[in-house]
């Protein structure tokens, strides 16, 4: 520890030995840093702060959500900075003074560009606008009034492209949609006059409406649907036949006294039982048909003859008979004629297969074409709807909340903190290259020091002595010392003085 504390001294004392060196340096630096630092211009900023509105229950209730109000405001800000609105903030600010060509025009854009701020807050609607002008060809004064003249174009921009901006769009996306549909519609009405000339040119070939495929189609699909019917038309048919066969075409006649014989009552029940749709063998059925035949076998053993008279029953399952047959025959008649119509489209199909396929594709072009015109129409009709909404409810509001402020300070650069950057500099580099100096010049300033170097020990060493009128030159030489070292540090103070004042005084 103690060798290292000897060794500290050592280099103190080479750095002391050669303070006029640094102190030399020091002003040097400081005085080169300072009128670097002079020559920096004063970039004045102004601020401002707009709140943006971008709620609207209308919008809400046609389906325009505040998402896209919130797309619209970013699109706004993103453009805001653009080519075309920065040329319109130098035009329109004293910016236009000095310029004298497009290309002075161009540098000013590029300019505006590095020093305007476009940020939203956490709350979106919040957005600040800021702009900086730093020109070391105008005065402070013209600075200042730049910067704000700069973020109050800003504002009348930003409510512009919201304003007209939407409307704008709107027309221009209506003109590019009513193009559009004209161009579909035109090429709707040319397919559809070449599906006409196609269906007159082989009328005879494709009956119908619909492609060969669809038609063929549609056609197997009613010929099963009719199969199925015709199988239950053609059971309730041989039901009836049944029936009629079981039944009477006539009743026996009267007996004596104008009553109805026991036969005629007994044929009758079996007659009504039948009528209901009871089988032969059903009970009450084999019970009547036994006491018919009993009854009949008595009236013959007998000799009575029975006078025939028309049976109602009969004559009520023959009409219902005569109802299912027409039924079946028009079934079969329905699927003899799709029949014959699919065979007739698979020969044409076998013998003309391009038919069916042109065919095709002209139908499938034409619903494509009728799709997008549908589309087109119901986007036109949304996009001036949505149109109409911004514009008569003010979709999008703007308050200022805080105007494009006149700065009266320069924001940019902080010229005390910077001058007090340069003095401290110019002092370190002051003691660094008196450091360097000491350790260049092969001085041994102990007697171990030299015996570390040499390798022999040394015997000893001489004090220098002073005398008194080298005592008083060094004293002399100490306060010359100091006074140009406190001249260093109060000059800096100086100019941190003048800087405060002068921004005072913008």
């Amino acid at each position: 520890m103690a060798g290292l504390y000897d060794e500290l001294l050592v280099l103190l004392h080479g750095i002391w030995s050669r303070r006029w060196i640094a102190l030399a340096v020091a002003w040097g630096v400081c005085m080169l840093g300072w009128l670097g630092v002079s020559l920096i211009p004063n970039g004045y900023e102004s601020k401002a702060r707009v709140y943006v509105n971008t709620q609207s229950l209308l919008e809400d209730k046609i389906g325009i959500t505040q998402v896209q109000s919130q797309q619209d405001l970013d699109r706004v800000r993103q453009t805001l900075l653009s080519a075309k609105n920065l040329e319109k903030v130098v035009r329109g600010t004293d910016l236009a003074q000095t310029i004298s060509g497009p290309r002075d025009v161009a540098g000013k854009i590029t300019t505006l560009r590095e020093h305007i701020t476009v940020l939203a807050q956490a709350d979106p609607s919040m957005i600040d606008i800021s702009a900086t002008s730093a020109d070391s060809g105008l005065s402070d004064g013209a600075n200042a009034r730049i910067a704000q003249q700069v973020v109050q174009k800003l504002i009348d921009i930003f409510q512009e492209e919201n304003l007209t901006g939407g409307r704008t769009e709107t027309r221009q996306s209506l003109a590019f949609l009513d193009q559009q549909i004209a161009g579909r519609g035109k090429q709707l009405e040319a397919a559809d006059k070449r599906r006409v000339e196609f269906a007159q040119r082989y009328a005879g070939v494709l009956p119908g409406a619909g492609t060969i495929s669809q038609r063929m189609d549609a056609a197997r699909l009613e010929i099963n649907n009719i199969d199925a019917q015709l199988v239950q038309a053609q059971s309730a048919l041989s039901a009836m036949n049944g029936q009629l066969a079981g039944t009477p075409a006539t009743l026996p006649g009267v007996a004596v006294g104008g009553g109805a014989s026991p036969l005629t009552q007994a044929q009758a029940e079996l007659a009504a039982m039948r009528a209901r749709g009871w089988t032969a063998s059903h009970p009450d059925v084999i019970a009547a048909q036994r006491q018919v035949d009993n009854l009949r076998r008595q009236g013959g053993a007998n000799g009575a003859a029975a006078a025939g008279t028309p049976n109602p029953a009969y004559l009520s399952i023959k009409s219902m008979q005569a109802e299912r047959a027409a039924t079946v025959q028009a079934l079969s008649t329905r699927k003899a004629q799709l029949q014959a119509d699919l065979n007739t489209m698979t020969a044409h199909q076998i013998d003309e297969p391009g038919v069916a396929s042109e065919q095709e594709k002209l139908d499938r072009d034409y619903a494509a074409l009728q799709t997008q015109y549908d589309k087109l129409l119901a986007d036109r009709e949304e996009i001036r709807l949505r149109g109409d909404v911004k514009t008569e409810t003010g979709a999008v509001q703007f308050s200022v909340l805080q105007p494009a402020s006149l700065p009266t300070a320069p924001a940019a650069p902080n010229r005390p903190l910077l001058l007090l950057g340069v003095l401290i500099l110019g002092i370190g580099a002051g003691i660094g290259v008196a450091f360097a100096i000491g350790q260049l010049k092969g001085t041994f300033p102990t007697a171990a020091r030299l015996e570390r170097a040499v390798g022999i020990p040394v015997a000893g060493s001489i004090t220098q002595v002073a005398s008194t009128a080298q005592v008083a030159l060094d004293k002399q030489r100490m306060k010359w010392f100091a006074g140009a070292s406190g001249g260093l540090a109060a000059l800096c103070l100086l100019l941190i003085v003048v800087e405060f004042i002068q921004r005072g005084t913008a």
